[in-house]
């Protein structure tokens, strides 16, 4: 369970964490999350010394030039408020396998402090997720497949269609990415050895020697590691010194504050009054692993199947197939769980732009079906994809902010409770749950959870 933080320099901490897409508060709990854009949100949580609040950007969507904008957009909105800057640092939270505009946004962030009068002396890089075996070590970053440590630059990650690379020494990695502007050799490391033997003493002494947006590569294989760097960064920021971050999931545990995992069970769920006793499950990701695990869903029986037919949304079917399907779903809901999902046969076209076109009809099509749903009150909704879980609480369901509960595996797996949203929103349990997490079982036993927190009429 997530720990109280101690009175040190990381409990004054305000933590303002800009994250690419919906899954980076998977290793945190108690925090709040903004699913809208405006920065009056975050400058309302920070307000309080110790806080964190996590800003969804969706950038990982975006090209380099919007992310950039959008990053800049949403910090200027939250300087400009001026009531939260004392102990501010700025984390620019991505995938732990690499992916992301992960030189473009740290600097921007840097840009926009630095047109507020706030200098940044170093960017941290720290990419590791503990949980799902992605971890630094001699400066190579490693990702866990089949069981199997392998350079991550052997691996399928990166070779990304968008966000490809070929090193797996982070040193090399941040030359590459940047075009050579970020030099090997000018990127500072804190090594285990120096965390393990010198401590928050040696992590401060690398870290001092850090100016004028140093990159600093943090080597970490478990939560102790970067919890010692995180308490010199503290130290080092007390001091009126500025660090920018860029990370993975698990680093922003220890920046927050917060050690240990927070993992649900069925008495750990709140179904607030007047909502019906059973839920909804949406599935917009068509990777593999969802697929087969929809598959279990399908096998074990207990969800009454809503399909979405692709090629009906397409043309002047839309509209009626839309009604069909909200107004299924609706009724299904007042005596069973059910879950809604695209049918999972792809349809793509020779041309990138008329693909991409489809694709955001259906996702439109999908989210419209939660709007239209949410009314009925589901007991809980789970969200199975990484832009689908975003869309659908942001536009299906209306949530502007939200707080992490805690998460049904250890950094896996969020469950979100609305705090701003409409009213038949308020306080429902939501679920993110990403395309490619998990074991073929795992969204089946998230249900089976949830099924067990919902109080019965009889």
């Amino acid at each position: 369970m997530p720990q109280t933080p101690t009175p040190t320099p990381e409990a004054g901490r305000r933590l303002l964490v800009l994250d690419d897409d919906p899954t980076g508060s998977q290793c945190v709990a108690h925090v709040d999350v903004a699913f809208d854009l405006d920065p009056a949100i975050p400058a309302r949580v920070l307000a309080e010394a110790g806080s964190t609040c996590f800003v969804l950007t969706n950038t990982r969507a975006l090209d380099e030039a919007e992310a950039v904008a959008r990053n800049r957009r949403i910090l200027a909105g939250f300087l400009a408020d001026g009531t939260a800057r004392d102990g501010l640092h700025v984390v620019s939270r991505s995938d732990s396998t690499l992916r992301g505009h992960v030189i473009a946004e740290p600097m921007a962030i840097a840009d926009e402090l630095a047109s507020a009068g706030i200098e940044v002396d170093a960017v941290l890089f720290a990419p590791a997720m503990i949980e799902a075996g992605r971890f630094t070590e001699g400066d190579v970053h490693y990702a866990v497949v089949d069981g199997t440590a392998l350079r991550v630059a052997e691996t399928d990650f990166a070779r990304d269609a968008t966000f490809g690379y070929s090193h797996s020494n982070l040193r090399d990695f941040l030359e590459e990415r940047s075009g050579g502007a970020a030099r090997s050799d000018d990127v500072l490391s804190i090594g285990l050895e120096d965390i393990r033997t010198g401590g928050t003493e040696r992590v401060r002494e690398i870290l001092s020697g850090a100016r004028e947006r140093r990159w600093v590569v943090v080597n970490a294989t478990e939560y102790s590691d970067m919890e010692t760097v995180a308490s010199a960064v503290a130290q080092l920021e007390d001091q009126g010194r500025t660090f920018v971050t860029r990370c993975g999931p698990s680093f922003v545990r220890p920046l927050a504050g917060q050690s240990g995992a927070e993992v649900l069970t069925p008495d750990s769920i709140t179904i607030p009054e007047g909502r019906l006793e059973h839920g909804l499950v949406v599935v917009g990701s068509h990777v593999g692993l969802t697929t087969r695990q929809l598959r279990v869903v399908q096998h074990r029986g207990t969800l009454v199947e809503v399909e979405l037919e692709v090629p009906s949304l397409l043309d002047q079917r839309r509209e009626d197939h839309l009604a069909e399907v909200a107004g299924h779903v609706r009724e299904t809901l007042h005596g069973a769980d059910c879950v809604v999902y695209t049918s999972r046969d792809l349809v793509r076209t020779d041309d990138p732009a008329e693909s991409l076109a489809i694709a955001r009809s259906v996702s439109d099509a999908l989210v419209e079906v939660v709007r239209r749903v949410r009314e009925a009150r589901p007991a809980w909704v789970v969200a199975k994809g990484g832009i689908t879980s975003h869309e659908v609480a942001a536009n299906g369901l209306g949530i502007r902010r939200a707080e992490v509960a805690g998460q049904f595996w250890p950094g896996q797996v969020s469950l979100f409770t609305a705090r701003e949203a409409p009213d038949e929103v308020m306080g429902m349990p939501y679920v993110v749950f990403p395309g490619n997490v998990g074991g073929e079982q795992a969204l089946a036993d998230v249900v089976d959870r949830l099924t067990a927190a919902v109080p019965t009429s009889s």
